[in-house]
């Protein structure tokens, strides 16, 4: 399973693609908002921070299938590629879908909420369907059943559309999704780093410092002992 980050904040994102094996950035009109920065700027210093491998994920806000396509043809050309276009699976959203695709355009279907919408969706064309595992939680579904059902049909059907699990409050959430068979997941920088924590860990790093001979023996800045 592939790990996103779902955030804007272009100082989080320069210090956890450092620290771990991040594949891409999806954002919405709502974290975006969070930045002080004005919006073509924020894509394109995503972009500048991410560089040219990473994935980056961008919602679109219109909701007619000329304006969809429009707005997602000026995003691809300011966040530049790898692109993908977020595009709601309503009637309209998957019109556009179709629409997008056939110009090229990378596709990532969202608010799915069911394995129809899912379906759909990746008839249409798209390359990532993102339900929202968290969402469906909180309405007294579940989540996760919705992801693996999706993974199956896709499995079944043959389709190469990949699940992009999304809305996550736990980690439990987002390991159950990767049992599930879930693509990637995007997750809030939080989440990701509680993705590592164990408290176990913590105290055999402690153990491991406590006994061993100590690090600036081997630093670069220490010259080492000629030979005897």
């Amino acid at each position: 399973m592939l790990y996103l980050l779902d955030t804007a904040n272009r100082e989080e994102i320069a210090v956890l693609i450092e620290q771990f094996p991040i594949a891409g950035v999806t954002t919405n009109p709502t974290i975006l908002a969070r930045e002080s920065e004005p919006f073509e700027e924020l894509v394109r210093g995503i972009r500048a921070t991410i560089g040219p491998e990473r994935m980056l994920h961008v919602q679109t806000s219109c909701e007619d299938p000329t304006r969809i396509v429009e707005e997602a043809l000026a995003l691809r050309d300011l966040a530049g590629p790898p692109f993908f276009a977020k595009v709601p699976v309503t009637a309209l959203g998957i019109q556009a879908i179709m629409r997008l695709k056939k110009q090229g355009v990378g596709v990532t279907a969202t608010s799915v909420f069911t394995q129809q919408q899912a379906l759909i969706a990746a008839r249409a064309g798209a390359d990532f369907v993102a339900p929202y595992v968290n969402r469906l939680d909180n309405i007294a579904s579940n989540g996760v059943a919705v992801v693996n059902d999706i993974v199956h049909l896709f499995r079944l059907y043959g389709l190469s559309t990949r699940v992009l699990a999304a809305s996550f409050k736990n980690v439990e959430q987002v390991h159950e999704v990767s049992m599930a068979g879930a693509h990637c997941a995007t997750v809030a920088p939080e989440l990701l780093k509680l993705l590592l924590y164990h408290p176990l860990t913590d105290m055999s790093v402690a153990e491991f410092k406590k006994d061993g001979p100590g690090c600036p023996r081997w630093s670069s800045d220490v010259e080492p002992e000629p030979p005897a």
